[in-house]
């Protein structure tokens, strides 16, 4: 079946219908803490799960650091909800922060500059995140990895999947199958923003991304 023709959504749904999958280890890169939202609200009841927070196609350091800052604060929250009146039925959410190295973004992205918003320059970022996020979940010998960029409606999802299907066979850790703006993801992230008091910025976080905002 082609990549344009699969439904990620469904996919992921079957993988979460199997019990014996609950309780499995998912290392999961996050671009951010309004994007992760709603994943984590949604898988943290089913997986243990790994944040790995790895963004250096974030151009400034304010902006890195913010963003960096607001996802550690989102899982403190989530984190919460399970030591008060057990409510909540979940795991603990851990937390990873990679290497920040802007240099690594520009070298890898070097021939693309003027590349359209969303288009190849944009298919590298995604590649160089998901090979890293690939590598930690092998060494941390997770079962899972996937990322929450398929939940903005700017995201390439079918990309996406392909490229962490390619690189589950490389470093042998399965991905996950996503299509996160499915099912109102994307909304509820709004309102999962809203009810954090989330900082949500309106562009991806690269130079390019920024310009084409302004």
């Amino acid at each position: 079946m082609g990549t344009m023709n699969r439904n990620y959504a469904k996919e992921l749904d079957k993988i979460l219908s199997n019990t014996e999958n609950k309780g499995k280890h998912l290392f999961l890169h996050s671009c951010c803490a309004p994007c992760s939202s709603y994943v984590l609200e949604y898988l943290r009841t089913f997986f243990r799960i790994t944040v790995f927070y790895y963004n250096p196609n974030i151009t400034e350091d304010t902006e890195y650091l913010k963003r960096a800052a607001e996802q550690k604060r989102l899982i403190g929250e989530f984190n919460r909800q399970l030591s008060g009146d057990g409510r909540e039925e979940a795991y603990k959410i851990e937390v990873i922060e990679g290497s920040y190295d802007r240099d690594l973004f520009f070298e890898r992205v070097k021939g693309l500059e003027k590349c359209k918003e969303g288009m190849e320059r944009c298919f590298v970022c995604y590649e160089m995140r998901l090979l890293e996020t690939a590598k930690k979940a092998k060494e941390a010998q997770a079962d899972y990895f996937t990322t929450t960029l398929t939940i903005s409606p700017l995201k390439n999802a079918a990309k996406i999947n392909e490229i962490g299907e390619r690189l589950a066979v490389e470093y042998g850790t399965a991905f996950l199958p996503s299509d996160f703006k499915k099912k109102n993801g994307y909304k509820r992230s709004v309102e999962l923003s809203k009810e954090y008091g989330l900082y949500r910025q309106d562009y991806c976080g690269c130079i390019f991304s920024r310009a084409e905002r302004i």
